[in-house]
């Protein structure tokens, strides 16, 4: 069985910039340089059979070049308790359009549906319940930003499950082009 999801990978200079606000929030399990990214789907655990048809449903994904720039930071919860801290990019529009895109091909290559709302961001730390105050961190970078970066792919992702941490391999690229 294969994990796998679908994600942009941001470039070395907005990688360093993430890295060097992920601290001060005791207990919290930080993304590593190998593990930031911005999700455009989420598949899971599929066969082999099924892993080569969503590599060739993905690679019928048309669309053009875009730019994006990291705004802000911000939550999730998970029933009323916080569980995850991300970086915001923006503008929405162009990678949420790209996400319709990679998730109609998932469902095409016999994926279910995503049934959660989509919010482009990427992921700073995993929380639980031992995790520190948030407060100081949430204040600290609210105002994150950066310069924009041009988006000119996406990749099919394998995630393998480790003691420590999950380990993420890129199967396929696929580049963003007129076709």
């Amino acid at each position: 069985m294969h994990r796998l999801f679908v994600a942009l990978r941001p470039p070395v200079p907005i990688r360093e910039t993430l890295l060097a606000i992920m601290h001060g929030v005791e207990g919290a399990r930080w993304q590593s340089d190998d593990q930031i990214h911005c999700t455009l789907r989420f598949i899971g655990e599929v066969d082999r059979h099924q892993a080569e048809d969503i590599a060739a449903a993905l690679a019928r994904v048309t669309a053009i070049p875009f730019d994006l720039a990291l705004s802000s930071v911000g939550t999730f919860d998970h029933r009323g308790r916080i569980d995850t801290l991300w970086a915001g990019i923006t503008p929405h529009d162009a990678v949420a359009a790209l996400h319709a895109r990679v998730d109609r091909a998932c469902i095409n290559a016999g994926c279910a549906s995503e049934h959660r709302a989509y919010l482009p961001h990427i992921t700073l730390a995993r929380l639980n319940r031992a995790s520190g105050p948030l407060h100081e961190f949430l204040a600290t970078n609210a105002g994150l930003s950066s310069a924009s970066f041009p988006v000119i792919e996406f990749g099919l992702y394998e995630s393998i499950l480790g003691r420590e941490r999950p380990v993420y391999h890129l199967a396929e690229r696929y580049p963003l082009t007129r076709r």
